[in-house]
């Protein structure tokens, strides 16, 4: 125990806690976060409803210094979780007293889409937070209910590993993280298509527009859909060589639509940063994020793809 103490006096923890049921997650869980509680350490808890109201009565209102919050709610969109753990340490790290959370952004009924960006925000939390001062932060992994793949990913982007009362370096833990540039799926053949550039900004709007009224997105999401896309070609006629390509298609109960450039974005952690208020540029693909249901990126020598979902209300 004494090298555990160690660690979380002078590093970022990341830890995935792999658990069999609801039964053990809600015994580790507690635990850590009585441990917390005694320490008098902040806890920020991001999981389930269900699964919160089984930790408050489990805790019996031993819960001060917690902090509850959905993650279904939080984590709508992966990229905006960094930012909601940035903010929880701003508030309450101080350099004698660390903080730690509880994390849970992967569960068995994500999509194959949402997985992916799923697993690169538990990847790019190493990188958000290596300089950090210290605090601990558990992801708990159901092994009953996830498949093989996804615990191997998570022993892949987690540096420690807890089982039980089990704490261990996990030997399978990558650094750095991956890169994330493997392309994404062809879109459809019925998918509309766009070239654009300075001159055609207002097309590529009104396409998206109708594209995604047809496609019986509520007047509101419709709106917050246009407001994305068009920060998102800005940005290609700006920093991807003045033009572009867009499509636009449905897909698993969602309207997608993609930008291709010919320009690249090297900081991986370029969507999760609060932009700063006295920069009026830089905040394409963060607006993108907060309007939109999911925005994956992937950038490689050849260029930059960004595609935003939008899910029917």
């Amino acid at each position: 125990m004494a090298a555990e103490v160690e660690v979380h006096a002078t590093t970022f923890a990341h830890e995935a806690l792999l658990y069999a049921g609801i039964d053990d997650f809600v015994a580790s869980t507690a635990t850590f976060i009585r441990e917390g509680v005694t320490r008098d350490e902040p806890v920020l808890v991001l999981v389930g409803t269900h699964k919160i109201g089984l930790l408050r009565e489990e805790l019996n209102g031993d819960t001060d210094r917690v902090v509850f919050a959905d993650m279904g709610s939080v984590g709508t969109n992966p990229a905006r979780i960094i930012p909601a753990w940035q903010d929880f340490i701003d508030t309450h790290l101080r350099t004698d007293r660390p903080v730690r959370g509880i994390g849970e952004p992967i569960w068995a009924d994500r999509s194959a889409d949402e997985l992916v960006e799923y697993q690169r925000h538990e990847s790019l939390l190493n990188l958000a937070f290596a300089g950090a001062p210290a605090w601990r932060l558990l992801c708990p992994y159901d092994t009953t209910t996830l498949p093989d793949a996804v615990i191997d990913d998570a022993l892949r982007s987690h540096p420690f590993v807890v089982r039980g009362t089990e704490r261990a370096r996990s030997d399978r833990y990558e650094d750095p993280p991956p890169r994330f540039d493997a392309p994404l799926p062809d879109p459809p053949a019925d998918a509309v298509e766009l070239a654009f550039d300075r001159d055609r900004l207002a097309d590529g709007r009104h396409l998206v527009y109708c594209r995604a009224a047809d496609a019986g997105l509520s007047p509101s999401r419709t709106n917050d859909l246009v407001l994305a896309a068009h920060e998102i070609l800005t940005n290609s006629v700006r920093h991807g060589g003045g033009s572009g390509t867009l499509r636009i298609w449905q897909e698993n109960g969602c309207v997608v639509c993609e930008v291709t450039d010919a320009g690249r974005i090297d900081d991986p952690l370029a969507d999760r940063r609060r932009p700063d208020p006295k920069e009026p540029r830089g905040r394409g693909l963060w607006l993108a994020n907060q309007l939109c249901d999911l925005v994956q990126i992937r950038s490689r020598a050849d260029g930059t793809v960004v595609r935003l979902h939008m899910r029917h209300d």
